[in-house]
């Protein structure tokens, strides 16, 4: 299964499968309902409230569905109400939120290649090209995720130690957290991937003064000694 990995906020990095054709289908018949029921109220307001000006009966009717998809994509961050209930988003192929320049391109091309073109293209398009991708999102480089549950991993489950032997080196970690651990293993992921160590050498500062330690250990090497002192220590809590 083609997945997308998708950095959050946090920088913890999560592999979402790319929707499936199914999915992004029904996601399409939903918005439709919805479009249909927004057409069906509108003209019984204006049916009942007898409105005479021409130009604001179709501004109400042409243009809010016009610019429906762009307008959520925007503003839902890559989810249309058919997407959010089908739990699919779009999202750039490098894993980060879509721009709206990138949403402007994909509802731009989806003129033609869905509402003129009645999604063929667009079919054919999502199911051979190995991405997901219709030729709004090639063009935009962006791609449709499916929004899986994510089990929550606590710090204790990642860096548990089985091996009885191991003599932790700071006894000291007993005053951090959980929280304070997955924010280390942040820091290491950051370094590790991008090559970035200030989040690491911010980490190492703030663990040494808050639990007085002293030591000429490398800052990565100490944030791993740390987080497994860790685990060893609470392993048994």
């Amino acid at each position: 299964m083609q997945t997308v990995s998708v950095r959050t906020t946090q920088n913890v990095v999560i592999d979402y499968p790319v929707a499936s054709l199914g999915d992004r289908i029904l996601a399409y018949f939903i918005d439709v309902f919805i479009i249909i029921a927004y057409f069906i109220l509108i003209f019984f307001i204006l049916v009942s409230g007898s409105v005479g000006s021409t130009a604001l009966i179709i501004g109400v009717l042409v243009i809010p569905p016009f610019l429906y998809h762009l307008f959520f994509e925007i503003f839902m961050n890559g989810q249309s109400p058919g997407k959010r209930q089908m739990n699919i988003k779009v999202v750039r192929l490098d894993g980060t939120p879509a721009t709206i320049g990138n949403y402007i391109i994909r509802w731009l091309v989806r003129l033609f290649e869905i509402d003129l073109l009645s999604g063929a293209i667009a079919l054919f398009t999502i199911a051979v090209s190995g991405k997901g991708q219709r030729l709004g999102d090639i063009a935009a480089g962006t791609t449709v995720v499916k929004l899986v549950e994510q089990r929550a991993v606590t710090a204790k489950e990642v860096f548990t130690i089985t091996d009885d032997t191991y003599t932790p080196t700071f006894q000291q970690v007993i005053q951090l957290n959980d929280q304070d651990i997955e924010l280390i293993q942040q820091a290491l992921e950051v370094n590790r991937t991008t090559g970035n160590s200030l989040p690491v050498m911010a980490v190492t500062e703030k663990i040494k003064n808050s639990l007085g330690i002293q030591t000429d250990l490398p800052p990565v090497k100490f944030l791993y000694t740390i987080v497994k002192d860790y685990g060893h220590i609470t392993a048994g809590k």
